[in-house]
């Protein structure tokens, strides 16, 4: 099957909670490819994200997931590149060059770890109750903003001076920071990225969690 022929059969299934950001990341990648998906809301306070079927798809039970006509995956940064490479331009969303992937890549890390520690964990104890500390998290992401609004002085995308897998990555828990009590207004040059973001054609928000000031 061809890569246009899989865009003509069934939709993407993206298994998801709506106000996660992992899940969202991969929600916009797919919006911005113009790939057709249907998502299907899984309900995690009653743990259907350990049920035996869905650890199939994702084995340490942890949206999102999807299943590409039978081609089942997980990890939302994995899922990013499998969908830029299938069904995008590889090289414009993840480096060209050497230095290119490097910095992407670079940033997709930093979406696995600083992110995750300060601004993702932050909203997870506001939004979800998770057992952590709030002080600690909330410090990380403004150490981590501070880096991003140095790095965006002079730039307008995190890597390669074009929109690559490593703002898509990025977005998500950046724009709705203020929802785990991680103000953006001290930083005008990562609002401005996130405007470009926000500004690009098929850019869809996070369901149900629109982000705050």
């Amino acid at each position: 099957m061809t890569d246009a022929d899989a865009r003509n059969g069934a939709p993407i299934t993206l298994y998801r909670n709506p106000k996660s950001g992992h899940c969202h990341r991969v929600e916009l990648m797919m919006a911005l490819l113009d790939v057709p998906y249907e998502t299907v809301e899984l309900d995690m306070a009653n743990a259907a994200h350990k049920a035996l079927e869905y650890l199939k798809i994702s084995p340490f039970g942890q949206v999102p997931g999807i299943d590409d006509n039978d081609l089942t995956l997980s990890d939302s940064n994995a899922i990013l590149t499998y969908l830029a490479s299938r069904y995008g331009d590889f090289g414009n969303w993840a480096g060209r060059t050497p230095l290119e992937r490097a910095e992407v890549q670079r940033w997709l890390s930093v979406a696995a770890g600083e992110i995750y520690q300060g601004p993702c964990s932050a909203r997870l104890v506001t939004l979800f109750g998770a057992p952590i500390d709030h002080a600690t998290a909330k410090a990380k992401a403004h150490e981590l903003f501070g880096v991003m609004e140095a790095h965006l002085e002079s730039r307008n995308w995190l890597a390669a001076g074009r929109v690559t897998l490593a703002d898509i990555a990025g977005y998500s828990y950046i724009a709705h920071a203020p929802e785990g009590g991680v103000a953006l207004s001290p930083y005008p040059n990562i609002q401005a990225w996130l405007s470009r973001i926000e500004a690009l054609p098929s850019f869809v928000g996070m369901a149900g969690s629109p982000a705050l000031a």
